[in-house]
C-alpha cells in the first residue's frame, strides 16, 4: 500500500496527474493490481478517484503520503553519507522502510543531521568501513 501512495504522490508532483497505466510501469505490476489498490485506498479514504481519469490523493492520503516519502529520504540521505553506491541504497531502503518504527526513523534523522555537520566524522567512518 504503502508503495503505491509513494508512487501516486511522485505522479502528481512530477504530471499534476497518477494514472493506473502510469503506476503499474513504474512499480512493473499488472494495471488488474493497481486497480484492485486504487479501490483499497478509496475505500481507506487515501485517495480519490474517478473512474478511467486517474486520481489525487485527500488530505489524510497527502499526510500519509508525505511521511513514507519523508522515511525514504531519511534512509537514504543516512546511507548516502557513507558511500554506498545507488543500487545498494535503493534495494536496502526499500526493504527497511516498511519495517522502521517512528522513534527509530527519528534517530536517523538525528544522525543524519549531526553527521552531515561533522564531515570529519563522516570520513572516519568511512575509513572504519574500507578496513572491515
Amino acid at each position: 500500500m504503502e508503495d503505491y501512495l509513494e508512487q501516486i504522490a511522485g505522479l502528481i508532483e512530477e504530471k499534476g496527474y497518477a494514472r493506473v497505466v502510469d503506476i503499474a510501469a513504474n512499480l512493473e505490476v499488472s494495471q488488474a493490481s493497481v486497480t484492485n489498490m486504487v479501490k483499497r485506498l478509496d475505500a481507506e479514504g487515501l485517495v480519490n478517484r474517478e473512474r478511467y481519469r486517474g486520481m489525487t490523493l485527500t488530505v489524510r492520503g497527502e499526510e500519509v503520503a508525505a511521511y513514507i516519502r519523508r522515511r525514504h529520504q531519511v534512509l537514504t540521505d543516512f546511507l548516502e553519507l557513507f558511500g554506498l553506491d545507488d543500487d545498494t541504497i535503493y534495494s536496502d531502503v526499500e526493504g527497511m522502510e516498511h519495517h522502521i518504527s517512528g522513534a527509530t526513523l527519528g534517530v536517523f534523522d538525528a544522525l543524519v543531521s549531526e553527521l552531515s555537520a561533522s564531515p570529519e566524522m563522516v570520513t572516519r567512518i568511512r575509513k572504519q568501513l574500507k578496513k572491515s
